[in-house]
């Protein structure tokens, strides 16, 4: 078990040190303002917080796929032989056609 939790600090080390170099390399060319803001960031450890962010967005984002998804299986799960799909996909007119009446079987 110690092996494994080495190797999950070792695991966290090496990707917070690629993330960190990464989101660090683009800011090359910093102004007198920015190296001050820059100094006030950093002694507030914000390190984790864009990856707290993708986080957050990608389990809201899976869930709101999930909804998505079961709403559409519960559609197609509909079977045509539902009374009320039955209603609707009947033919009126060709039902009221066979029905209309003749002048004979009026009379008494």
């Amino acid at each position: 078990m110690a092996k494994l939790q080495n190797f999950t600090w070792a695991v966290e080390d090496i990707f917070k040190e690629t993330f960190l170099n990464y989101m660090n390399s683009w800011r090359r060319n910093m102004t007198e303002a920015a190296n001050k803001l820059e100094a006030e960031v950093a002694a507030e450890n914000f390190d984790y917080v864009i990856l707290y962010l993708m986080v957050m967005i990608g389990m809201f984002s899976f869930i709101i796929v999930a909804i998505l998804v079961s709403t559409v299986k519960s559609k197609r799960r509909e079977h045509s032989n539902d009374p009320y799909h039955q209603y609707i996909v009947e033919d009126w007119g060709e039902k009221y056609k066979s029905q209309v009446l003749n002048p004979e079987d009026l009379k008494c």
